[in-house]
């Protein structure tokens, strides 16, 4: 059976089915009934779009993403792949759209538009006007990050500041004595981007309190960035041995740098920091890093998002994710590049 023939069994035409079906537009309980039950006197299977006009659902996630001018870094799209495939799990389908810039035409539509039943919200800001406006709007949603008072919001989050903080710590117990920090772009930094802020917080408050001469620096996200940046830091500041970071995407290039300044890792120089597992085991040698969960981090959004859309008056559920720092190769004593050079 398909529209056409449903249409024609319920009286009704063809968009209405589709309307009903898709929940796009208002139709009203009585024709909404009657073609329920013509589905169900034909004994036909219901497939996704039955079931959500039972349910008076349209199945369909919203995952609101960065403006799709700029390039994703490989993390954030582990967590797109990561919700899409646990919706498929879950027989839900995923309606991507881009936020910020030139797309809050877009963001709307998702919000009003009765095309979802609820949103996963992408790369948070400490104040972020579209947490408010779904607030506002009241549809079910949760974030994969958190704004600066996020007690009253469904979220999961890395915890950047313990994580730096504790890579910090290793270096320090290691004798690094200058260490820096290379954060993510300058623009996110400035747009209150939560995880770079909350990187800067753990990296200075770890350098104050074991007494460390602490740099921090901005990057923007690709290799060339990453290698001058550290060209920046070696002939700025060549005290330092060692640096933590947040930025995978800018790896590559601070390893060329070191290479091309005749710096061995770990002997002459150290580096650790918060990326995906994949950047880490691809680093040469291999980082010690707290490798970011982006698959089970998607996976628990889904999750959350289907608790709040089953249970809307429930409490806010809070996730705050800190995997261990991995000891791999990327790490060793300061004392190494001292009596070397």
């Amino acid at each position: 059976m398909n529209i056409g023939e449903i249409a024609r069994l319920a009286g009704v035409s063809r968009s209405t089915v589709s309307y009903a079906l898709s929940g796009r537009r208002t139709v009203s309980d009585e024709t909404r009934k009657r073609i329920e039950q013509v589905i169900a006197q034909a004994g036909y299977r219901p497939n996704a779009a039955a079931r959500a006009l039972k349910e008076g659902r349209t199945r369909t996630l919203g995952l609101v993403i960065p403006p799709a001018s700029q390039r994703l870094t490989d993390m954030q799209l582990g967590f797109v792949a990561s919700v899409v495939e646990a919706a498929a799990r879950a027989d839900l389908d995923v309606l991507l759209s881009p936020s910020g810039g030139d797309h809050d035409r877009s963001f709307e539509r998702v919000i009003t538009g009765q095309r979802v039943d609820g949103v996963i919200l992408m790369e948070i800001r400490l104040d972020d006007a579209r947490v408010t406006r779904l607030q506002q709007a009241g549809l079910p949603f949760v974030t994969i990050g958190r704004t600066a008072l996020p007690e009253n919001m469904s979220w999961i989050d890395v915890d950047y500041a313990g994580l730096i903080g504790r890579c910090v710590h290793h270096l320090a117990d290691l004798g690094h004595r200058h260490v820096a920090l290379i954060n993510r772009s300058a623009e996110l930094v400035a747009a209150g981007y939560g995880p770079s802020h909350r990187a800067l917080t753990g990296f200075t408050d770890a350098a104050t309190q074991r007494d460390l001469k602490g740099i921090t620096v901005c990057c923007a996200d690709d290799a060339a960035a990453g290698q001058a940046c550290m060209e920046q830091l070696l002939t700025e500041h060549p005290q330092i041995t060692a640096i933590a970071t947040v930025n995978e995407a800018a790896l590559p290039g601070v390893q060329r740098a070191l290479d091309d300044a005749g710096l061995a890792v770990p002997r002459d120089f150290s580096i650790t920091g918060v990326v995906a597992q994949h950047w880490a085991e691809d680093f040469r040698p291999p980082l010690t890093a707290a490798d970011v969960p982006a698959h089970d981090i998607g996976a628990r959004a889904v999750e959350l998002l289907q608790q709040r859309i089953a249970e809307p008056d429930s409490a806010p559920r809070h996730l705050l994710m800190a995997p261990p720092i991995a000891l791999r190769a990327s790490t060793g004593p300061a004392a190494a590049r001292i009596a070397g050079h």
